[in-house]
């Protein structure tokens, strides 16, 4: 089995793969304080309640953007379950050609969802990614990383208006029954869903104009449901794509 492990500033997903199954995964808090045997000892208790044992596994890899965690990460992989894990960075097999001015500036999930994107719905490709921050990547009809756009993410844009405006609250993130709000929370979430929705069309739209064909648009992270469902330009969803990146990548490592 393969544990893969994505770490964002607001979330960490893990996945157990049986072969090309994903057996289960699991949503925790990004914890920078965290040490390694804090981790191991979630991770157990996460194992023992799906009947998984540490010597169940075989590999694991980790994709990260929170550089701080790794030691801990890895410090977990050696301790815990006796294995060194395949960490996504440069030298790493990815399949990917990356068509940046500076490849190493590129965050390994943007990789790594590229990966899995195009292996699973071909090119051209426009992936949407709602984590801390909004991510759009294009992905050619060859399969090459053409480059992107990054935006404020839904959740840092809804906590930074709440810090911002004194008489505006933290609201739930749903989606209202209107456009036009009839009290402040409503309100709130009418600018914050619909707002989002609009912002995601404009860009697809307008990134979707410097292809020479028109590109499929993915939808992935944590709130790509709720986006989605207002959205005009996002076309499938997968919230999962960014562990299904990490398997492939592992796969082709381990080959």
């Amino acid at each position: 089995m393969l544990l893969a492990v994505d770490v964002g500033n607001t979330n960490v997903v893990l996945g157990i793969y049986h072969g090309a199954d994903l057996r289960v995964s699991w949503r925790i808090s990004t914890n920078r304080q965290q040490t390694g045997d804090e981790y191991g000892v979630i991770l157990k208790n996460l194992f023992s309640q799906v009947g998984v044992c540490a010597s169940d596994l075989s590999g694991i890899i980790i994709s990260s953007v929170v550089p701080p965690l790794m030691f801990s990460l890895e410090e977990m992989a050696l301790r815990y379950f006796n294995l060194q894990p395949l960490v996504v960075g440069p030298g790493i097999k990815t399949g990917i050609n990356i068509l940046m001015e500076n490849p190493r500036e590129v965050g390994a999930d943007r990789i790594v969802n590229a990966v899995a994107g195009f292996e699973l719905y071909g090119g051209p490709l426009i992936i949407v990614d709602f984590g801390t921050a909004t991510t759009f990547d294009a992905i050619s009809a060859r399969g090459d990383y053409l480059g992107g756009a990054i935006a404020p993410g839904v959740s840092i844009s809804t906590e930074a208006l709440f810090q911002r405006a004194a008489k505006l609250p933290r609201v739930e993130l749903i989606r209202p029954a209107r456009v036009i709000g009839r009290d402040t929370i409503t309100s709130m979430q009418s600018g914050i869903v619909f707002g989002f929705a609009g912002q995601v069309d404009g860009i697809v739209t307008r990134m979707s104009r410097e292809f020479p064909a028109k590109p499929k648009v993915i939808a992935t992270g944590g709130l790509a449901q709720l986006i989605a469902a207002e959205s005009d330009t996002l076309e499938l969803i997968n919230p999962l794509l960014t562990l299904e990146g990490l398997r492939l990548i592992y796969e082709r490592n381990r080959r």
